[in-house]
């Protein structure tokens, strides 16, 4: 049997995420991530597998090797330059069991069924139905999935699927790109659940888990998101450990958990309400609406409290899988975690 390890050293990466025709490939992930989520999918010689986002097609061309020629691989991606490019390097190098179709991951590929694993390089808002029902009695998943209905709080989680129902065997930290109904553009926006951006003078964004209260103009997610630009500043005083942080916050399932990007690149977790509001940072600055807002109280409280709990990783929480029914057709389940 091929191991992943093994399969690295035969697949040149540089070649597929840097090709001299095609250029360099924006949606790529970290070689390290793709190897750890290709060894948690467990994937057999002979095997029908399947992936959500082919981006430069190199972890395409490693579920090849891992599959063997009695096996075969389905690439998806939304974006259909990635996918029409992924292909032409498969056949650039002999590569004969991977077919690439541009198509929206999230509702699965009925063509090739049933598939024996299934893995996702982008995240959608829940675990599709549609992917559980493709999937042999005892497949294996492996899918990043929100852990709250905001931006970038993600886990990786590890889905056995047993007589049709998915179970989850183990979460870790990560997460990927957004999944979405057409090629993402703007790399630094997320893809889903922003409630009201700003372009100038400069960008950014907030997005609400109490959005299905604002209004039609989006008047609770602007004035909050004017309030967070507020007067109130302050160091948090410690390093802040993003992914244990982001994690806690969203386990505490806080209606009024938010989430925004006042900068590219930084991002900030807190808890707003119509009248106040309050977040950290990833650098460890805390901004207010003043120095004696409601929201600051509760977000100090959430820091305590996570500090109480000597800062958890994301693999030590309990997981569970909510049924979801959604009246836009996006039948699943959302994935929650306990302490």
């Amino acid at each position: 049997m091929t191991t992943v390890a093994q399969a690295a050293e035969t697949v040149p990466e540089h070649h597929y995420t840097h090709h001299e025709e095609r250029g360099v490939t924006p949606h790529r992930s970290n070689p390290r991530v793709i190897h750890r989520e290709l060894n948690t999918l467990d994937v057999r010689e002979g095997m029908n597998v399947v992936e959500f986002g082919t981006g430069s097609g190199y972890s395409g061309a490693l579920l090849s090797q891992l599959v063997g020629a009695s096996g075969q691989v389905t690439s998806l991606d939304i974006d259909a330059y990635l996918a029409r490019w992924a292909a032409v390097i498969h056949q650039e190098r002999g590569v004969r069991n991977v077919e690439c179709h541009d198509s929206d991951g999230t509702a699965g590929f009925a063509s090739r069924v049933p598939y024996d694993r299934m893995v996702a390089w982008c995240t959608p808002p829940l675990l599709p139905k549609a992917w559980v029902d493709q999937m042999v009695d005892g497949g294996i998943i492996v899918a990043p999935l929100p852990i709250a209905a905001v931006p970038n709080v993600t886990v990786v989680a590890k889905i056995v699927v047993r007589e049709g129902r998915p179970e989850v065997e183990s979460v870790a930290n990560g997460g990927y790109i957004e999944a979405t109904t057409s090629p993402k553009g703007d790399l630094d926006l997320p893809g889903r659940w922003v409630d009201w951006e700003n372009r100038v003078p400069s960008p950014s964004w907030i997005s609400l888990a109490w959005r299905d209260e604002d209004d039609q103009m989006r008047t609770g997610a602007r004035t909050a998101l004017d309030r967070l630009k507020g007067a109130h500043t302050a160091p948090y005083g410690r390093e802040i450990d993003w992914p244990s942080w982001r994690t806690f916050a969203a386990s505490l399932a806080d209606p009024r958990l938010t989430m925004a990007g006042l900068r590219p690149d930084l991002w900030a977790i807190g808890h707003t309400t119509t009248t106040s509001a309050a977040a950290i940072q990833q650098d460890g600055t805390i901004l207010a609406d003043r120095s004696d807002s409601p929201s600051l109280e509760i977000l100090r409280g959430w820091l305590t409290a996570w500090e109480d709990a000597n800062r958890p990783a994301p693999e030590t929480y309990t997981p569970r899988l909510v049924r979801q029914d959604l009246a836009d057709g996006q039948d699943g389940w959302a994935l929650r975690l306990s302490r």
